[in-house]
């Protein structure tokens, strides 16, 4: 039975699902610094342009997706093994929410590179400076959330 595999397989999906959100959570720190200095070091066309679009496009499609998505695949794996999430409580939703919120400024994060790319540098480094903390509010939640489980 599939929960018989998943708990006989928790540990390393548990493994996986954390290298997973280091790796996701790396990129989600550095891009908005890459578009901070982006912004504010170049202007559209120039050979710098396209040196950080190159970056960029990197840090986002050979990394931070790949990260996410093992993370969204090892997590719901998590989800599923028996005896690990208890529904009654409530850490798994602000967890939950959370992990959406995150996934939503990965995407956030994604339409302003096609900014860059458009030669449109739409926001300020300040507001980059600024949007570089959601990352790291909605990982203090995640991690109180599932290592106290209120």
């Amino acid at each position: 039975m599939i929960t018989d595999w998943l708990s006989n397989i928790y540990l390393w999906t548990k493994s996986l699902h954390v290298i997973s959100v280091i790796a996701w959570m790396a990129g989600l720190f550095y891009l908005p610094r890459l578009y901070v200095h982006h912004t504010e070091q170049t202007t559209p066309g120039t050979q710098m342009d396209g040196v950080f679009q190159m970056m960029e496009r990197k840090l986002l499609k050979l990394i931070m997706n790949p990260s996410m998505i093992a993370t969204w695949l090892f997590g719901l794996m998590l989800v599923l093994t028996p005896g690990i999430v208890d529904w009654t409580a409530f850490w798994p939703y602000a967890k939950g929410a959370s992990v959406i919120a995150m996934t939503w400024f990965h995407m956030w994060l994604a339409a302003r590179r096609k900014d860059f790319v458009a030669g449109e540098f739409r926001l300020s480094g300040r507001t980059y400076r600024m949007m570089n903390e959601l990352p790291t509010v909605l990982m203090i939640v995640i991690v109180f959330a599932v290592i106290l489980r209120f």
